[in-house]
């Protein structure tokens, strides 16, 4: 796999990150997207309620396979996307240089709706530079894992939700 453009980030990496990995390279074909989890389930294929969500929304999981989160992808990123401020801050704890990269999923969604048009990195500085401004807001994705279908079903209306916002930002304008 080449370097990722963009790095979405869970825990197990069989639910929410793999989720918005594969709808994030659905809306940006142009672009690297790839995922991890801070205690993966290496190995593992997309669990399937959140693949039948997946499927559903026009995704495919066919060939998903979970990896554990390492610093080094953070360096490779242009953009890396958590689940949750938990996982971001256990993210930055391993790569600190990565803070003016890394942001939950919810957090640069509503971010890129205020954003001016720009590059990927453009963008990602602008949200650094704004990210004060969604501080109060409630910006994560909670983990389905061990829930029913509706909290899995509800969980990927947000992460689709968020991934159509970022897409459209980072979308190219030419």
């Amino acid at each position: 796999m080449t370097s990722p453009v963009i790095l979405t980030v869970c825990v197990g990496n069989i639910c929410r990150s793999p989720l918005a990995e594969r709808l994030l390279a659905q809306r940006l074909p142009e672009l690297t997207v790839a995922s991890a989890g801070i205690r993966a389930v290496v190995g593992s294929a997309m669990e399937s309620a959140a693949a039948a969500e997946l499927v559903e929304r026009g995704g495919n999981p066919d060939g998903f396979a979970a990896r554990q989160f390492t610093a080094a992808m953070v360096d490779e990123a242009q953009l890396v996307l958590t689940a949750t401020r938990d996982i971001l801050n256990r993210v930055l704890e391993e790569s600190p240089r990565g803070l003016r990269r890394t942001f939950t999923l919810v957090e640069f969604a509503t971010l890129m709706a205020q954003a001016p048009e720009g590059s990927l990195a453009e963008l990602v500085a602008w949200a650094a530079a704004h990210r004060s401004s969604v501080a109060g807001l409630d910006v994560d994705v909670r983990d389905p894992i061990g829930r029913d279908a509706a909290v899995h079903h509800q969980v990927a209306e947000m992460i689709d939700r968020a991934t159509a916002a970022i897409a459209e930002a980072l979308r190219p304008t030419s």
